[in-house]
């Protein structure tokens, strides 16, 4: 993990908007970005730098923001929402005793880069130490808080768009809501703020000008308007996401990982990749997925929760949830399994195959349209097609063990609890209610009959029922209807 420019550098976060042009019953910051809740991010991005203490600041009725933050940080309400600067003052008491620097952000910066807030802090340390803020420059500034500079080029305050003049709306270099401040002055300061503006609230910004004027040194640094692009609208959240998972692409790219198409592989960032592996087309790899070095993902393939040992091949269409996969297997097309499975080296799962809660054995087989769930598979085992263990008696999950080598034959029927002993063969179409001895033939006796002649005869009376419908038809076409 990456240290903080200095161990007494704190945060507060301001997460208590109502996220009104978003549309939502819940609060912005909850909603899923790239595999994380949108603030999320900006949590992940504050532990990298190790910075503590972080205040998320959050309205009355938060309790899902509380949930997704941790148990890593403090929480303060803001009960009335007054401004910016009214809700930096309610995280005042969680930080009585701090006296360090605190970044002041926004929740909604899931593209902030460590290294930005990193620059930011050095550039407060080397300006003294009181008040710096990010700035950047833009075509059109229109919603922006402006920067105003003195004759001597130092930041004298910042206007907002509703106050401000039609000189100070030309310019174009803005304020884009990334502070540090040395807690004891920043508090001092809001304390000293009135509402005398279009909103009636309480700025945060004004702690600029009411520094300045008391000749505080107020140092600045640019940054990329691109990382502090915030999410006010569905729309946005798209867009944002994009730019995540094209970040997340590259990067896995450059660890030398083949994307075979990037903009459509949906990378989640906790997700680990080895070597060497080949990602095809629309791809999701989400949660805590693990794939290992060489591995071939063909495409359309959805796994969450999932690991792959080195060299494991996924055809296309395969669904993994929670499952583990040993070096060498295949799987697929159109596999899916469920929790709980767990396949040893050299297994080969393939289309239209369901597990859950099932283990099979180094080179086992199940290859067509097979059912394995609540199973103990051991090893060199051929499922054949069709077979299905029935694990459910209408009250619980009763469970199937079948040895090392053992021969199923397709269409096969095995009913939990039974165990099938080594070596034991199953004949086709098959239904195993008890347990099987090892090296055992099991068969249930079904006797084959034949009647000579039927299909020509079945035939013919297929053709008199045509014709007679026909001529039906035909007669009703004329008006009359024929005599029986």
């Amino acid at each position: 993990m990456t240290r903080a420019t200095t161990p007494r550098t704190g945060a507060i976060i301001l997460a208590a908007g109502r996220s009104t042009r978003f549309r939502s019953a819940r609060s912005k910051l909850v909603h899923p970005l790239a595999g994380r809740p949108i603030i999320g991010w900006l949590l992940g991005t504050l532990r990298e730098l190790a910075i503590d203490p972080v205040v998320v600041v959050v309205a009355p009725d938060a309790d899902e923001v509380r949930a997704i933050c941790g148990t890593d940080v403090r929480f303060a309400v803001q009960r009335t929402p007054r401004g910016t600067g009214h809700a930096v003052l309610a995280a005042q008491a969680s930080l009585r005793r701090y006296r360090g620097d605190l970044l002041l952000l926004y929740g909604d910066l899931p593209l902030l880069r460590a290294e930005t807030l990193r620059r930011l802090v050095e550039a407060h340390r080397a300006g003294g130490g009181q008040l710096t803020l990010a700035t950047g420059h833009v075509v059109d500034a229109h919603g922006w808080g402006r920067i105003v500079r003195g004759a001597d080029g130092r930041v004298r305050r910042i206007v907002e768009q509703k106050d401000a003049s039609a000189e100070e709306r030309a310019i174009r270099e803005v304020n884009v809501g990334l502070y540090c401040v040395r807690a004891p002055l920043l508090f001092d300061l809001l304390g000293r703020v009135r509402p005398n503006n279009a909103q009636r609230e309480i700025y945060l910004t004004d702690i600029v000008a009411l520094a300045a004027a008391a000749g505080m040194p107020i140092a600045d640094v640019a940054v990329d308007l691109s990382e502090v692009a915030q999410i006010n609208s569905r729309r946005e959240l798209a867009a944002v996401e994009q730019q995540v998972r094209a970040r997340i692409a590259a990067a896995w790219m450059d660890a030398g990982v083949t994307l075979q198409d990037p903009a459509t592989a949906y990378i989640d960032p906790d997700v680990r990749i080895g070597r060497d592996t080949t990602v095809g087309p629309n791809v999701h790899l989400r949660g805590r997925t693990v794939v290992g070095e060489r591995c071939r993902i063909d495409g359309s393939a959805f796994l969450t929760d999932a690991t792959l040992a080195d060299d494991v091949h996924l055809r296309f269409g395969v669904v993994l949830s929670e499952a583990e996969v040993g070096a060498g297997c295949e799987i697929g097309p159109f596999a899916h399994l469920r929790p709980r499975t767990r396949l040893a080296a050299g297994v080969h799962i393939g289309d239209f195959v369901e597990t859950k809660n099932a283990r099979l054995g180094p080179g086992s087989k199940a290859n067509h349209l097979a059912y394995l769930g609540d199973a103990e598979i051991g090893r060199d085992v051929n499922i054949g097609a069709g077979t299905i263990t029935c694990n459910y008696d209408g009250f619980s999950k009763q469970r199937t063990v079948i040895g090392d080598r053992v021969q199923v034959g397709s269409d096969s029927t095995l009913v939990a609890p039974v165990t099938l002993g080594d070596d034991a063969y199953v004949a086709t179409a098959t239904t195993v209610r008890e347990d099987v001895p090892a090296g055992a033939l099991v068969f249930n006796t079904r006797q084959q009959q034949h009647r000579s002649g039927w299909v020509a005869a079945f035939r013919a009376r297929q053709q008199k029922r045509q014709k007679k419908t026909a001529t039906r038809q035909k007669a009703r076409g004329r008006g009359r209807t024929p005599r029986a």
